[in-house]
This record gives C-alpha cells, sequence and structure tokens, in this order.
C-alpha cells in the first residue's frame, strides 16, 4: 500500500549530497537546515538540551554503537542555529547489497521521534530528508515515531510502547506490580538470588551469554558480540547505561541492559536462563531496576517497543503498572512517491529454524545478518 506524500509536492530535483563528509554549512535558508554529524561535534549532547523531548537514541553514544558495529553513516539535519538547534531529525544511511540503501532514523532502536517543536519545523526536516534520499537513492526513508507530524499517512508497521511513571515513591511502585509478580519476586529473593547493578565488560560477558541463548529460545540469531563490546565502551563506560545481573550460587541467571538520557531510563535487552526459570529472577532484576532508578530520581523507565502478536511480553510489561501506547513507524518511498507499509518480521517460519541451530552457528549467522536488517 502507499499514499501520496503532500509534503513532498514542492520538492524539485535534489543536489547531490555527500554523507561520507557531511557539510557544515546550512542547505537553506531562512532558517538554516545543516546536515550533521554528531560524531564529529565535541559537544553534540549539549546541543540537544533545547529539545526537551529528546532520548538516550538521539545522543552521541547510540551514533558511535551503530558506526563502529556496522559502519552505518550518520546524516543528522538540524533546524537553526547549529549551536542549539531547534528541531532535529536523526538519520543513518544503511548501505546493504542484500537489502538495499536507505535512510533510518534510527537503526536499532524501539522508537526516535523526531525532535521538532511543531509541524513546520517538522514539514522543513522531512522536506530535506527526502533530498537527500532521492540524491544518495535510497530505497526508502523511515522514520521510526513522529505520529503528530504524519498526519493521515499510513504506519509501515506498529507495535506496542510501555512506560512507567517512577515518581510515585517506592511503596506506591510496588503496589501498582501484579500480585503475581509481586510473589516472583520474593520467590526470587527467598531462593537467594542476587542483583548486581555493573558497567564493566565481565557483566556483559555474562549477560552476553544469557542473551545467545535467550535469542535461540526465540527463534532469533543474537547480535553480535562486537555491538555490546561497542555498548560498553561508548554507553556503559561513560555513565550512560547498566547492566543488572542476577546471579545463584554464582551463577548468572538472568539480566536486563538499561540505558539514560536525561531523566528517562530505557530497558533495551533481557535475558534469562530457561532452564532455571522457576528461580524468578527476570522478575527480581527488573524490580530491583525500578527501585534503583526511581532512588536516583528517574522520571521514566520506558519498556522499549513489543510487537502487537507477543501477548506474553505485553503481559509482562503491563505488570510493572506501566502505561501502554502505540509507536508507529513510517516509511516513504522516493521511487514510488508515497508511503509504504511493511510487515513485522519478529516473527515467522525463521523462529522455527534458528531455535534449531546451535549457539555458536546462531553467532556467526547474526555477525553477517544484522548489519542488513538495520
Amino acid at each position: 500500500m502507499l499514499r501520496a506524500d503532500p509534503l513532498a509536492a514542492s520538492l524539485s530535483n535534489p543536489p547531490a549530497v555527500s554523507l561520507s563528509n557531511p557539510p557544515a554549512a546550512s542547505l537553506s535558508n531562512p532558517p538554516a537546515v545543516s546536515l550533521s554529524n554528531p560524531l564529529e561535534v565535541a559537544d553534540w549532547d549539549a546541543r540537544l538540551e533545547a529539545c526537551p523531548a529528546r532520548s538516550f537514541f538521539h545522543g552521541a553514544a547510540w551514533a558511535r554503537v551503530l558506526r563502529d558495529t556496522y559502519h552505518f553513516v550518520p546524516a543528522y539535519l538540524a533546524l537553526g542555529d547549529p549551536v542549539r538547534p531547534t528541531a532535529v531529525l536523526p538519520i543513518m544511511e544503511v548501505d546493504s547489497w542484500l537489502t538495499g540503501r536507505r535512510g533510518v532514523s534510527l537503526p536499532f532502536t524501539d522508537a526516535c521521534e523526531p525532535l521538532c517543536p511543531g509541524a513546520d519545523s517538522f514539514r522543513r526536516l522531512f522536506r530535506e530528508a527526502l533530498e537527500c534520499a532521492r540524491a544518495r537513492r535510497w530505497k526508502y526513508l523511515e522514520c521510526r515515531g513522529g505520529k503528530a507530524w504524519f498526519g493521515e499517512a499510513p504506519p509501515s508497521t506498529s507495535f506496542y510502547g510501555h512506560q512507567l511513571d517512577l515518581g510515585a515513591g517506592e511503596a506506591a511502585l510496588w503496589s501498582r506490580v501484579d500480585g503475581a509478580v509481586r510473589r516472583a519476586v520474593r520467590k526470587a529473593e527467598q531462593s537467594g538470588v542476587t542483583v548486581a547493578f555493573s558497567q564493566d565488560l565481565d557483566a556483559v560477558r555474562a549477560f552476553y551469554g544469557l542473551l545467545c541463548r535467550t535469542r535461540r529460545r526465540h527463534g532469533m540469531p543474537a547480535q553480535p558480540f562486537r555491538f555490546f563490546e561497542n555498548i560498553h565502551r561508548h554507553v556503559l563506560a561513560q555513565n550512560q547505561g547498566w547492566i543488572v545481573l542476577a546471579r545463584h550460587g554464582g551463577r548468572a541467571v538472568a539480566g536486563a541492559v538499561f540505558f539514560h538520557g536525561g531523566k528517562t531510563a530505557i530497558f533495551k535487552f533481557g535475558a534469562s536462563n530457561a532452564i532455571l526459570q522457576h528461580l524468578r529472577a527476570n522478575n527480581l532484576v527488573m524490580w530491583e531496576a525500578i527501585r534503583w532508578l526511581s532512588q536516583r530520581g528517574y522520571a521514566v523507565l520506558d519498556f522499549g517497543r513489543t510487537s502487537l502478536e507477543n501477548d506474553g511480553l505485553r503481559r509482562f510489561k503491563l505488570s510493572w503498572g506501566s502505561e501502554e501506547h502505540r509507536i508507529d513507524y513510517f516509511r516513504y518511498s522516493p521511487r514510488s512517491a508515497g508511503f509504504v507499509t511493511a510487515r513485522d518480521k519478529s516473527s515467522g517460519w525463521h523462529n522455527r529454524v534458528f531455535r534449531l541451530l546451535p549457539v555458536p552457528l546462531s553467532r556467526l549467522i547474526g555477525m553477517a545478518f544484522y548489519r542488513h536488517v538495520a
């Protein structure tokens, strides 16, 4: 399906745009729109302080992870004063011989809203993004969020999102937790499960071991370990995230990775040992993370996206007292001159195949696979 785009009706043939060395000068004015690389701007994160809706994913740390792991090229569009932009549309170019060249805002994020104070600023940035798309011959431009700005355009894919207000205090947060989950937390504590927060590489390795087996159980290949090495280098070591590990008898049995930007924390990855599921360690990991974040003044815990068909994960996130909302992605095809739809590929025949593969082979596939899917 596609729908003609009224935003692009006035665009003419775009000039050539280089992403390998994006120009610092504005592309048009007034107001000026600049094509920026946050990895070449020392104080990029500070420049986003004027954008109240910014999240961890808009910052330079995530851009470094994507660049160093997958060699994606940043092409962030900013509106207004380059020192304090009033609006930002972050984009990475994914250039794959297998899946084509396209612009994604942003790869491997659950949601990455355009940072725009109003419809006019969004239209300016989106039009410039379409010029980049045409000049670079992108298969499509994908925005992971921005429903408020796309009007009647059909989303390409939709997901559930969940957020938990951490400001109520520990007692109120505990009272909102589902009764079965509270019992699971107590069982984990009584079983001798302990939880620790860490930012070191050994914790990353322990979590990755759990993740590989969890991904196999879910019928998906594991992300390459270098992805998590770069998360350690650019995120955890820079105090922008934590690994929360549960252990039983000295053995890692469950874990989660959290990022944070401003007053919002993001639950990005979770994993557990299915054989020891009866310990309910994953419940204790989440509760201890909620307590820890609340005590340190974080306002919101974002649980990330959930496929519409994954009812089990949806119930897990709701059981903590979170509020549910819809996350919409939007894809615009320059070739079709319209918005296109896509299928959520998190479930399908491939799940059955990956469940049968040994973990080492799954890891090898993941090393080659994720660079192309973004």
